[in-house]
């Protein structure tokens, strides 16, 4: 099937949010699903021009898919190298709802599923709890490698979150204001010094409370009505995502049952082992996983 593609620009302040549809047709009678990435990151990993990718999988089952790049990120406007005074706090309490609202209006009638890859999880799972009204517009929620805090330890953990993430990463965003990590080439995209800083003490498993005003996610977590939620790991995922991991943050939503936890892996059945960026980016994912994940878009658990 021949698929159409087209970038939106959603207003948010200062801010142009990029957002690219994908679908059979450009027409919104269909249900929408909104991605959304994780850090040092943008859109791209759900999609490419030439039709790869969950969001074109999941388009040509007749689903308008809307991938998005956060603020700065991808093809927002401005970037990041010109403009770096915001954190994880506005892709929480500003970008998701205003794109949210945006993909409502454009599909009345119509709840808007949300899917998104590791840290993009966090940041939606917290925008729920802080506005738990926002539930009532979401079919359901879908997490690629989505944990908040890294429990686990490890050689690679202690290279890639202690020493890179935790300590040199900001030391070299405070030079310029910016990790510029796609020219370091340690990420597909650019991140802000206090996007950092605000991730850290979650990273470091601290209290689920926002560094920037002090919102206690934690305590306010059991009062949303929890749309279904499904919860996707990869076994060779050891440490951005770790499957022990991934579990911790679904039983820190406060949700009464343990959500849905799928382990990807040769030992489930799997074709690959899959890690943290293969769950989305293998071929094999095609013919594996990703055609239960569109069962699970089409008839979605009670919540």
């Amino acid at each position: 099937m021949e698929l159409l593609q087209h970038s939106h620009f959603v207003s948010c302040g200062e801010h142009k949010l990029h957002l690219r549809q994908i679908g059979p047709t450009l027409v919104t009678q269909a249900e929408p699903v909104l991605m959304v990435h994780g850090a040092i990151e943008n859109g791209r990993i759900f999609y490419t021009e030439s039709g790869k990718g969950l969001a074109c999988f999941l388009a040509r089952h007749g689903y308008q898919v809307y991938v998005a790049d956060f603020r700065g990120r991808g093809r927002s406007e401005p970037s990041i190298a010109k403009v770096q005074d915001h954190g994880q706090h506005e892709l929480i309490t500003e970008d998701l709802p205003a794109l949210q609202a945006w993909i409502r209006a454009r599909h009345p009638g119509h709840k808007v599923h949300w899917v998104a890859h590791s840290w993009g999880g966090v940041l939606m799972a917290s925008t729920l709890v802080r506005f738990p009204e926002q539930a009532a517009g979401v079919a359901s929620l879908l997490f690629f490698g989505s944990k908040r805090g890294i429990s686990v330890h490890s050689p690679e953990r202690w290279f890639k979150v202690d020493l890179i993430w935790n300590r040199l990463a900001p030391w070299l965003a405070r030079r310029r204001g910016f990790l510029a990590a796609r020219r370091l080439k340690i990420g597909a995209d650019d991140e802000p010094l206090r996007y950092l800083e605000e991730t850290i003490p979650w990273v470091k498993c601290g209290p689920w409370q926002d560094p920037y005003d002090g919102f206690a996610y934690d305590e306010a977590a059991e009062r949303v009505a929890w749309p279904p939620l499904w919860l996707i790991s990869a076994k060779a995922d050891r440490v951005l995502g770790h499957p022990e991991d991934v579990y911790r943050f679904g039983a820190e939503l406060g949700i009464r049952a343990q959500p849905r936890h799928t382990r990807l892996g040769r030992d489930r059945g799997n074709r690959l082992d899959y890690d943290h960026i293969n769950m989305l980016t293998a071929p094999q994912a095609i013919e594996d996983h990703f055609p239960e994940v569109l069962r699970w878009l089409d008839h979605p658990p009670a919540g």
